[in-house]
């Protein structure tokens, strides 16, 4: 066997070593870190879920009571719409639903939105984006106190012309050269009432007649961007 051919042959055990002790080593550590990664997403959810609705506006286990909606039009969920479920002494005061602004500036936005049973905003938080940095993210909390802008508001403050950005005839602040961003959150939150009064009555006996308990499975996915970030770190 030629030099060449030793050399060739050694070369590609040591790049077979090296691929099976990299792919060895990325096995392990997800596996380490698989628990932990969990772990920070339970609490990043939990603490999104109590700022919309705080602890001491209700009384039930807010992280376990999930109910499942029906489908609609108006929410670009696939299947049934999650939420959790807010209660005083067994009666719904609230729901937080998981919902997504598919026309933010760099993709699609995912923010959960607090709706009390009057049909009025609890809160906003944003989940999950991709916006510009020192522009479109202003819609995170430890950036900007924008969202707590949609607190009190419902279908008819303001009338549904009004639900835009003031740049478009609405009510809303956009940011300093970033339009798209808000609006496209404005619309998600209109969206989500417009959802939560026409299916209203199928709503109030869902939350009255489910259980609560889904298992974590099936549980709405809620892994926060602002959460995950120096915030959390």
């Amino acid at each position: 066997m030629s030099a060449m051919m030793t050399s060739i042959r050694r070369g590609a055990i040591g790049l077979g070593l090296f691929a099976v002790i990299t792919g060895g080593t990325i096995a392990l550590t997800q596996g380490i870190t698989k628990d932990r990664i969990i772990e920070q997403a339970d609490r990043a959810e939990a603490k999104a879920l109590f700022e919309i609705i705080p602890e001491d506006q209700h009384n039930n286990d807010l992280l376990k009571d999930v109910v499942a909606l029906p489908t609609s039009a108006q929410l670009p969920n696939q299947g049934p719409v999650f939420v959790w479920v807010a209660r005083r002494d067994g009666q719904p005061v609230g729901i937080i639903m998981p919902t997504t602004a598919p026309d933010g500036y760099s993709g699609a936005i995912r923010l959960l939105v607090g709706i009390n049973m009057n049909g009025e905003v609890l809160g906003v938080r944003v989940t999950n984006h991709r916006e510009t940095p020192g522009l479109g993210d202003r819609i995170e909390t430890r950036k900007s106190d924008w969202v707590y802008n949609f607190e009190g508001r419902s279908l008819k403050n303001p009338r549904p012309k009004l639900w835009n950005v003031k740049k478009n005839g609405g009510v809303f602040d956009q940011f300093t050269g970033a339009t798209i961003t808000p609006r496209a959150i404005v619309k998600a939150v209109q969206k989500s009432l417009i959802y939560f009064q026409k299916h209203r009555q199928e709503i109030r006996e869902r939350l009255n007649e489910a259980p609560p308990g889904i298992p974590k499975t099936q549980r709405p996915e809620v892994i926060a961007a602002e959460f995950n970030s120096a915030e959390h770190s």
